[in-house]
Protein backbone atom coordinates (compact mmCIF):
# COMPACT_ATOMS: atom_id res chain seq x y z
CA UNK A 1 0.00 0.00 0.00
CA UNK A 2 0.94 3.48 -0.79
CA UNK A 3 1.63 6.58 1.69
CA UNK A 4 -1.60 7.89 -0.18
CA UNK A 5 -3.25 4.64 0.28
CA UNK A 6 -3.84 4.24 4.12
CA UNK A 7 -6.22 2.42 5.53
CA UNK A 8 -9.74 3.83 5.60
CA UNK A 9 -10.86 1.97 8.68
CA UNK A 10 -9.20 1.47 12.16
CA UNK A 11 -7.28 -1.28 12.43
CA UNK A 12 -9.24 -2.91 14.98
CA UNK A 13 -12.68 -2.25 13.12
CA UNK A 14 -14.37 -5.15 11.94
CA UNK A 15 -15.47 -4.23 8.38
CA UNK A 16 -19.07 -5.47 8.08
CA UNK A 17 -19.11 -8.64 5.47
CA UNK A 18 -22.61 -8.47 4.48
CA UNK A 19 -25.67 -6.09 4.78
CA UNK A 20 -29.25 -7.94 4.78
CA UNK A 21 -32.59 -6.87 3.92
CA UNK A 22 -36.06 -8.38 2.85
CA UNK A 23 -35.06 -6.80 -0.82
CA UNK A 24 -31.53 -7.49 -0.88
CA UNK A 25 -27.90 -8.01 0.69
CA UNK A 26 -24.71 -6.88 0.05
CA UNK A 27 -21.38 -8.90 0.18
CA UNK A 28 -17.79 -8.25 -1.11
CA UNK A 29 -17.13 -7.97 -4.61
CA UNK A 30 -14.94 -10.17 -6.23
CA UNK A 31 -13.61 -11.80 -9.03
CA UNK A 32 -16.58 -14.85 -8.58
CA UNK A 33 -19.18 -12.00 -9.43
CA UNK A 34 -17.39 -11.67 -13.04
CA UNK A 35 -19.64 -13.03 -15.57
CA UNK A 36 -22.91 -11.75 -13.55
CA UNK A 37 -21.61 -8.14 -12.56
CA UNK A 38 -20.28 -7.77 -16.44
CA UNK A 39 -24.02 -8.78 -17.53
CA UNK A 40 -25.61 -6.63 -14.76
CA UNK A 41 -24.01 -3.27 -15.44
CA UNK A 42 -24.02 -3.87 -19.61
CA UNK A 43 -27.60 -4.22 -19.56
CA UNK A 44 -27.91 -1.30 -17.85
CA UNK A 45 -25.64 1.89 -19.09
CA UNK A 46 -27.72 4.59 -19.78
CA UNK A 47 -29.89 3.80 -16.13
CA UNK A 48 -26.39 3.69 -14.08
CA UNK A 49 -25.40 6.88 -16.37
CA UNK A 50 -28.17 8.94 -14.67
CA UNK A 51 -27.83 7.67 -11.24
CA UNK A 52 -27.08 10.33 -8.91
CA UNK A 53 -22.95 9.98 -8.47
CA UNK A 54 -22.60 8.31 -12.15
CA UNK A 55 -23.41 11.44 -13.89
CA UNK A 56 -20.57 12.58 -15.81
CA UNK A 57 -17.92 10.17 -14.35
CA UNK A 58 -17.55 8.39 -17.97
CA UNK A 59 -18.51 4.84 -16.31
CA UNK A 60 -20.01 2.64 -17.41
CA UNK A 61 -17.22 3.58 -20.20
CA UNK A 62 -18.50 4.34 -23.48
CA UNK A 63 -16.64 1.85 -25.74
CA UNK A 64 -17.47 -0.87 -22.81
CA UNK A 65 -15.12 -3.04 -21.04
CA UNK A 66 -14.06 -6.59 -21.86
CA UNK A 67 -14.90 -9.31 -19.51
CA UNK A 68 -11.49 -9.69 -19.17
CA UNK A 69 -11.35 -6.09 -17.99
CA UNK A 70 -14.13 -6.11 -15.70
CA UNK A 71 -12.17 -9.01 -13.84
CA UNK A 72 -9.11 -6.86 -14.15
CA UNK A 73 -11.45 -3.94 -11.92
CA UNK A 74 -12.84 -6.36 -9.58
CA UNK A 75 -9.64 -7.86 -8.75
CA UNK A 76 -8.69 -4.24 -7.76
CA UNK A 77 -12.00 -3.52 -5.89
CA UNK A 78 -11.20 -6.93 -3.88
CA UNK A 79 -7.63 -5.38 -3.45
CA UNK A 80 -9.01 -2.28 -2.10
CA UNK A 81 -11.29 -4.11 0.48
CA UNK A 82 -8.45 -6.16 1.71
CA UNK A 83 -6.64 -3.50 2.23
CA UNK A 84 -8.95 -1.63 4.52
CA UNK A 85 -8.87 1.36 2.06
CA UNK A 86 -12.13 1.43 -0.19
CA UNK A 87 -15.13 -0.85 0.11
CA UNK A 88 -16.74 -2.32 -2.70
CA UNK A 89 -19.65 -4.24 -2.27
CA UNK A 90 -22.31 -6.23 -4.91
CA UNK A 91 -25.58 -6.07 -4.97
CA UNK A 92 -28.00 -9.39 -4.57
CA UNK A 93 -31.42 -10.18 -5.07
CA UNK A 94 -33.08 -12.48 -2.65
CA UNK A 95 -32.30 -15.39 -5.27
CA UNK A 96 -29.10 -14.56 -5.55
CA UNK A 97 -28.56 -12.61 -9.01
CA UNK A 98 -26.13 -9.33 -9.54
CA UNK A 99 -28.74 -6.23 -9.67
CA UNK A 100 -26.39 -3.80 -8.60
CA UNK A 101 -22.82 -2.32 -6.94
CA UNK A 102 -22.17 -0.26 -3.65
CA UNK A 103 -18.84 1.83 -3.60
CA UNK A 104 -17.25 3.20 -0.14
CA UNK A 105 -13.73 5.04 -0.90
CA UNK A 106 -12.26 8.31 0.62
CA UNK A 107 -12.76 11.32 -1.40
CA UNK A 108 -9.94 12.12 -3.70
CA UNK A 109 -9.71 15.89 -2.66
CA UNK A 110 -10.39 14.77 1.36
CA UNK A 111 -9.38 11.11 2.33
CA UNK A 112 -11.60 12.19 5.80
CA UNK A 113 -14.92 12.03 3.83
CA UNK A 114 -16.37 9.08 2.58
CA UNK A 115 -17.86 8.87 -0.89
CA UNK A 116 -20.77 6.36 -1.53
CA UNK A 117 -22.38 5.24 -4.75
CA UNK A 118 -24.55 3.29 -5.51
CA UNK A 119 -26.23 1.67 -8.78
CA UNK A 120 -28.96 -0.59 -9.89
CA UNK A 121 -29.97 -2.52 -13.20
CA UNK A 122 -32.63 -0.40 -14.84
CA UNK A 123 -34.53 -4.04 -14.45
CA UNK A 124 -34.44 -3.62 -10.85
CA UNK A 125 -34.48 0.17 -10.11
CA UNK A 126 -37.17 -0.08 -7.58
CA UNK A 127 -34.23 -0.89 -5.44
CA UNK A 128 -32.58 2.42 -6.31
CA UNK A 129 -34.17 4.33 -2.97
CA UNK A 130 -34.34 1.35 -0.71
CA UNK A 131 -30.76 0.55 -1.26
CA UNK A 132 -29.80 4.43 -0.90
CA UNK A 133 -31.50 4.16 2.73
CA UNK A 134 -30.33 0.99 3.63
CA UNK A 135 -27.09 2.18 3.21
CA UNK A 136 -27.72 5.36 4.73
CA UNK A 137 -28.56 3.97 8.20
CA UNK A 138 -25.77 0.80 7.65
CA UNK A 139 -22.81 3.42 7.32
CA UNK A 140 -24.30 5.64 9.88
CA UNK A 141 -24.97 2.61 12.54
CA UNK A 142 -22.07 0.07 11.64
CA UNK A 143 -19.11 1.78 10.08
CA UNK A 144 -17.01 4.37 12.09
CA UNK A 145 -17.38 7.45 9.28
CA UNK A 146 -17.15 10.88 10.94
CA UNK A 147 -18.43 12.59 7.42
CA UNK A 148 -20.28 10.39 4.35
CA UNK A 149 -21.12 11.69 1.23
CA UNK A 150 -23.65 9.09 -0.47
CA UNK A 151 -23.08 10.94 -4.23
Amino acid sequence: MTADRVPSVPDDFVVPRALITADFRLEPLGPQHNASDFAAWTSSVDHIRATPGFEGTGWPPAGGMSPAENLADLERHAADFEERFGFTYTVLDPEGHVVGCVYIYPSRSDPSLMRVRSWVTARRADLDAPLRDALSAWLADHWPFSRVSYR
